[in-house]
This record gives structure tokens, sequence and C-alpha cells, in this order.
């Protein structure tokens, strides 16, 4: 008797697409009513937001209709956000920007920092995937977070975790996967020069 072959399990799905409840969908249609009675949008603009979330299928598609009105969505609902280092490099920070649950970093040819030194950040966990490939990635966490390492390969190029283990109550923890591929992967606090410019910067955005 031949065995059968096993099922292919199901990749994760990331946060921004999975799929919206009716009471995710009845929550925006709320939002939208009050925001046209507030008179932030007209009735064209209702209805066609009205319909798109009536049939909004993900947690992404949701939360485009609702991003230019007061209130911020949850981070859990906002789309991955993806870094692509390339030829040229990416980043993201160290000014202030909406962090979501779950970051996608590769370091290509050009390499990628990501800076989370001035967010705001209420998550308890933030999911990161970083691969270091050719250029390596960079993580720059505030003294007060910590970093879990353990779904992490550190491939040829290494894992370098210069971070502390004095995690504050309250602040996120974040969970580094992926691999460190040629050029490894660093996850450290602010160096000096970092702290030099937060401090005589201390209201840049």
């Amino acid at each position: 008797m031949t065995s059968q072959p096993p099922e292919p399990t199901p990749s994760a799905v990331p946060p921004g697409e999975l799929r919206a409840s009716h009471a995710d969908r009845d929550e925006v249609v709320e939002r939208l009513r009050d925001a046209a009675a507030e008179g932030r949008l007209d009735l064209d603009e209702l209805d066609e937001r009205l319909e798109r979330a009536l049939k909004a299928k993900t947690h992404a598609e949701l939360a485009v209709l609702t991003a230019d009105l007061p209130g911020s969505p949850p981070a859990e609902s906002l789309p991955p956000l993806v870094l692509k280092g390339g030829m040229h490099g990416a980043s993201r920070g160290p000014g202030r920007w909406e962090v979501p649950a779950h970051i996608v970093a590769r370091g290509g040819m050009g390499g990628v920092k990501v800076d989370f030194t001035r967010v705001e950040c209420r998550l308890a966990e933030i999911a990161v995937e970083a691969y270091g490939e050719m250029a390596g990635v960079t993580l720059v966490l505030p003294d007060s977070w910590a970093v879990n390492t353990d779904g992490m390969d550190p491939g040829i190029g290494g894992l370098a975790d210069k971070t502390t283990p004095d995690r504050l109550p309250g602040t996120p923890l974040v969970r580094l996967t992926g691999s460190g591929g040629m050029a490894g992967v660093v996850v450290r606090h602010p160096n000096r020069w970092e702290r030099r410019k937060l401090r005589n910067n201390p209201a840049v955005e």
C-alpha cells in the first residue's frame, strides 16, 4: 500500500490579509457614517465607501477606507510593511511612523534599516521577518524594547543581537524570524551618533 503525500501546510497569513467579519465591516460603516455627519465626507464619498466596506473581504481593504479619518485603525489591521533593499537600499524611520504588526525586510544589494526609536506603538508584539541577503538588515530598537530571536536562522552572515533585556512593561516585544543570509542581521539600540541626534532634534517627525 502506497502512502499518501502529506497535506501541504498553509503558510501564515499576513495580518492585513485576514478575512474580515460582519462585525469588522459594521464597525467601519459606523465610522464612515459618523465622518459624514461631521462633514468630513460628502454624500457621494460616503456612498462609495459604504459600498466598498460592505463588499470588503480583508482587513486591509477595510483599513484604506478610514485611513484619512481621525482615529487611526488598529495597528493589527494595517497591511504588512515590506522593505526591499534592492540596488540602492531602503529604510524606515527614525521619524514617527505607524508600525504594523508584521514587517518584512529584505536586504538585497543595498541593505535595509528599520529604526523604531521615535515611534509610538501599543502592540504587544511585532513580527519582523529579516533576510540579510547580500547587504544585510539593521533594526534599531528603543532602550525599553526587547527582541526574541529564537526563530532566527543566522545563515552565513550571522545574527548580532546587541540589545539589553531591560524591556519595560507596556512596550512591544519584537519577535524576529528569517535568515542572516550572506551579510547578516543586526538588532541593536541607538548608537552614540544616533543618541546625539535624538537629543538635538527631539521633535523631528
